[in-house]
């Protein structure tokens, strides 16, 4: 389980990356209603908040994957306030997937207090859907924009670390690819000086993602306010 130092920033715990073929790919869920996705996220916090079954069904299906749940405040000027961001690199069913991190992320994320469902009207959801895994053949082995990448290295502890950055980070950020790196040791925990031969030490998987958004309000426009029904 990994969570999220910003909305797109995702803290570095233990943890260990496969390049899993079977994984579904960018073009298997072209065409697929992703906005369903996160209005699913919000029917299972709802529920869950009011003690009410869980919500009918996801119709989308799509093969296992890993993804990422993210909630953020939804402030008056339109700028967004993490709230709650945990994922998994592990593929799972995408209906499981999304209702164990729709919870965990707005429930358990330890560095915020339980969304409470007073403050759901402020939300958005953002679901980030992790494809088209690939080992990299070094640490520069990726693009900005394009690809999200997931370093392991070797501590100061001798303890085998792990750090992830979404696609959009490195872009947003405005950094190079070794300031992106160099950024993901440090999250990682990393403390010793940085030096070229010790980058060359990481081992790197570099993957895409598949991202859907929607505010409570649009969420409301399908499934009526809090309360009212919850099929998405």
């Amino acid at each position: 389980m990994l969570s999220c130092r910003r909305a797109s920033l995702f803290a570095c715990l233990p943890c260990y990356c496969t390049v899993d073929s079977t994984m579904a790919t960018k073009e298997e869920l072209a065409g697929l209603d992703l906005a369903a996705l996160p209005r699913y996220c919000f029917s299972v916090l709802l529920s869950h908040l009011d003690s009410a079954p869980r919500p009918a069904p996801l119709s989308i299906r799509a093969g296992d994957m890993p993804l990422f749940v993210t909630w953020n405040v939804v402030q008056k000027d339109g700028e967004r306030r993490l709230r709650g961001c945990i994922g998994t690199f592990s593929a799972m069913p995408l209906e499981e997937g999304l209702r164990d991190y729709a919870l965990t992320s707005a429930l358990r994320d330890s560095r915020f207090k339980p969304i409470t469902k007073r403050e759901v009207p402020t939300l958005a959801c953002s679901i980030s859907l992790l494809v088209n895994f690939e080992a990299g053949a070094d640490y520069m082995d990726w693009e900005i924009g394009i690809h999200g990448i997931r370093i392991e290295f070797v501590n100061e502890k001798e303890r085998t670390t792990s750090a992830t950055y979404l696609p959009e980070v490195a872009a947003e950020q405005g950094w190079t690819k070794l300031e992106t790196i160099d950024s993901l040791l440090r999250k990682g925990g990393y403390r010793a000086t940085i030096t070229d031969e010790f980058r060359r030490t990481i081992r790197l998987t570099r993957y895409q993602s598949v991202k859907a958004t929607c505010s409570y309000n649009d969420w409301a426009l399908v499934n009526g306010s809090v309360g009212g029904p919850m099929a998405v």
